[in-house]
């Protein structure tokens, strides 16, 4: 192995933590990831520092918390005071690329892209790859008329899309219960998982393009797990099989796959076993079959021998409440059903020992550091916040912060059509909580609420009434938090092109905008 080794930095976006086996679910819904965990130091109890796609993401871009890099909102642009990870290692020689399926990652300007020599994003009909070097791009005239087709027909969505973003009327009919699906399947806003991961194991086993001895750092973020659900029926064979016989749960899950609203509004009562049970067997069914995509691709590492030449990161940057305490998504909470993510290290140099399991609390933002002292590069703080440091080594003795910045164009859709969940339910709040040795202690405003996670990782008993002392220790711990990120926060900036009818139409495709 070369002294810098090949980087995998790879994101199952709106992945849960406890719908992979290997955190204990009772079906196999991951055996390939199971394996690969087996392999690696596996992180029992990864918390992300924010809820939802962006915010989260800047923090592993750039290892510090969201009210530090104070990139919460769809339209919001990291700023350029805070170097990308990308950035760091492109600067060091690294060939930097990223194969991207959620847009916005790969569509949106908000800084996320900076410091990758090449970018793909698989998001959409037309999958823009800006730049193809290493990737195996063709030639010839085929090729030049298959390009010159997609322009003309880029340019024509591009006027149908900018035409529907302008008109209330065509913006309104774009949200009925029969263009939605018609949309979603047009645009693919799921992405392609399986062509990312084949770009990806081509480049990283075939180099094209890439210099003799020089490291890859590949970013590939995959939106299998994501809603809408729509799994091979194979998959639903296994996990849902009620599905393909109860007429009633296939109408559910219909409906359910075309309300981009109801993705994200919390609901107004309990949700029945029934629809609970279609939900669960849906998501399980796309866990599995891109756990399947995911083995495939890693056997490909494996027989080529790059997977023993690389470093592989297996990780989330949320998950997704499917019904649990009345809500839905991935927008209102911080409780574990979102900010309990998976996170494995498959690292054949030894910093991360294989078979090995880690019990205390560690933040994704710190992948980052990892990074970056894997590839040599990383400060004397930055090398004190890797991940390889035993417990009693961790400056940080098992204490993480996690954030819930409200996405205003989700609260200001609830506002309008159901303005009593907003007060109801704090969607207009922040929410913050850490977590230290056993507990959890969430802040909502004014209320508090404390669970013994490691015991009941479902948070159904608040403990804030039983244990006053640690809530006044945890809670001064979160004080002490928000004094020095506000301390230490730059200023709000907003994403260039976010007003691009192309932008808007694909982040109204996740349920991110009305």
């Amino acid at each position: 192995m070369s002294r810098f080794p090949d980087i995998v930095f790879l994101v199952l976006d709106t992945q849960r933590a406890d719908r992979l086996s290997c955190y204990g679910h009772p079906a196999e819904t991951s055996p390939y990831l199971d394996s690969l965990a087996a392999d690696a130091t596996f992180f029992r109890h990864a918390i992300a520092p924010a809820q939802w796609t962006i915010p989260s993401h800047a923090s592993m871009f750039t290892g510090v918390y969201p009210s530090q890099h104070h990139t919460h909102q769809s339209d919001s642009l990291l700023p350029h005071s805070l170097p990308t990870l990308a950035e760091r290692l492109h600067a060091s020689g690294y060939f930097t690329v990223g194969f991207c399926n959620n847009p916005l990652v790969g569509v949106v300007n908000n800084g996320l892209r900076r410091g990758f020599y090449s970018f793909l994003n698989y998001s959409g009909l037309l999958t823009s790859r800006p730049n193809q070097i290493g990737i195996g791009a063709r030639s010839g005239w085929l090729d030049r008329y298959r390009q010159l087709f997609k322009r003309l027909l880029g340019a024509l969505l591009n006027r149908v899309q900018d035409a529907f973003a302008r008109s209330d009327l065509l913006l309104a009919l774009s949200f009925t219960p029969v263009m939605v699906p018609i949309w979603q399947t047009a645009l693919s806003f799921k992405g392609n998982t399986a062509r990312s991961l084949h770009d990806a194991a081509q480049l990283l086993i075939e180099r094209r393009g890439v210099a003799h001895d020089q490291p890859i750092f590949s970013f590939i973020n995959l939106m299998g797990t994501h809603m809408p659900y729509h799994p091979p029926r194979r998959f639903v064979q296994r996990f849902a099989p009620h599905v393909l016989h109860d007429q009633s749960a296939r109408h559910y899950l219909r409906r359910f796959n075309s309300d981009i609203y109801g993705w994200l509004a919390p609901l107004n009562s309990e949700i029945d076993d029934q629809r609970k049970a279609t939900l669960d067997g849906m998501y399980n069914a796309e866990v599995a079959h891109q756990d399947e995509q995911l083995g495939a691709f890693l056997a490909k590492l494996r027989a080529s021998g790059v997977l023993d030449r690389s470093i592989i990161i297996v990780c989330a940057d949320h998950g997704d409440h499917l019904g649990e305490k009345q809500l839905m998504g991935h927008g209102f909470s911080l409780y574990n059903e979102l900010v309990h993510v998976p996170l494995l290290i498959r690292d054949p140099t030894g910093d991360f020992p294989r078979a090995t399991v880690v019990d205390r609390f560690v933040s994704t933002r710190r992948l980052f550091h990892t990074v970056l002292t894997i590839a040599g590069l990383a400060t004397a703080d930055e090398q004190a916040l890797t991940l390889a440091h035993s417990p009693s080594s961790d400056p940080e003795g098992g204490t993480v912060f996690a954030e819930a910045l409200p996405p205003q164009n989700a609260v200001r859709m609830i506002q309008r059509r159901q303005p009593h969940l907003v007060r109801e339910r704090a969607c207009d709040q922040v929410r913050r909580a850490v977590c230290s040795d056993q507990h959890k202690l969430i802040q909502t405003g004014e209320r508090l609420e404390l669970y013994r996670v490691v015991d009941d990782p479902n948070e159904t008993l608040n403990l804030h009434s039983m244990l006053p002392e640690r809530v006044d220790a945890l809670h001064e711990r979160l004080r002490s938090f928000v004094r020095y990120t506000d301390d230490t926060r730059p200023p709000e900036t907003r994403a260039s092109g976010y007003d691009d009818p192309d932008v808007q139409r694909r982040l109204r495709d996740l349920g991110y905008l009305e």
